[in-house]
């Protein structure tokens, strides 16, 4: 896989899409805005990323309300599905270690902290590398779901792993990676740019717009560097 490949034309999509498409870049800013305020209750934003994480070409229009509303609500429900074992190892090394040490010795015993506390410290641990291992195949799944327009087959593993193989698991884990570390970077531009009174945040609203799109194409690109099986 050609990372620089990815990289450079991910950024050139991403111009395109937005540089000169004043209009757009508004509206898109507006409904990242909306999803925020709202908890993603209303996730018009990610309804338009999946869009474009469906390796449409060039960057589509913000249209189909309803379409977007949908698909980000699908987005959600994936996102959530995916996250239930991180919940569950949190809630069972969490929540249940000190209620059992409180009911066990009373919460103003400072020994009975002990343990509850170390318990929730592991449960934080596994659960950061179960998340980090999930994350390697959700994301996967939310850009084939894109693909596809089915929610079920962000769930078919069997095409899933199947795909990943053609394109090279390390090839993939890579990729997401060297995101990842573009994440750091964008992350650090940021709080730089956050610095400045007022006109920092707004101006990070529209490279946040500008940045989620750069990511979804890098993903699609990604995906679409090996044929998809059936």
């Amino acid at each position: 896989m050609d990372y620089g490949s990815l990289i450079s034309g991910s950024f050139g999509y991403t111009k395109d899409a937005l540089w000169g498409e004043w209009w757009r870049w508004v509206l898109l800013v507006i409904l990242s805005l909306i999803q925020t305020f709202t908890l993603f209750l209303i996730p018009l934003y990610s309804g338009y990323i999946v869009r474009v994480l469906s390796g449409r070409t060039p960057a589509p229009e913000v249209n189909e309300w309803g379409r977007l509303f949908i698909d980000g609500w699908k987005w959600n429900i994936i996102t959530l599905i995916y996250l239930i074992p991180v919940i569950l190892i949190l809630a069972f090394f969490g929540g249940a270690a000190v209620v059992s040490a409180i009911a066990a010795a009373g919460a103003g015993n400072p020994d009975a902290w002990a343990p509850a506390v170390t318990a929730a410290i592991s449960g934080i641990l596994v659960a950061a590398v179960v998340w980090i291992i999930i994350s390697f195949i959700s994301l996967f799944a939310v850009v084939r779901f894109a693909h596809t327009g089915s929610l079920g087959q962000a769930f078919n593993f069997g095409a899933i792993f199947s795909h990943i193989g053609r394109i090279g698991w390390g090839s993939w884990i890579v990729a997401v990676i060297v995101l990842v570390l573009i994440g750091l970077v964008y992350a650090f531009v940021l709080g730089i740019i956050a610095s400045i009174p007022v006109l920092g945040w707004i101006v990070n609203l529209f490279i946040g717009v500008a940045f989620g799109i750069f990511q979804a194409r890098y993903l699609a690109r990604a995906y679409e560097s090996a044929p998809a099986p059936a």
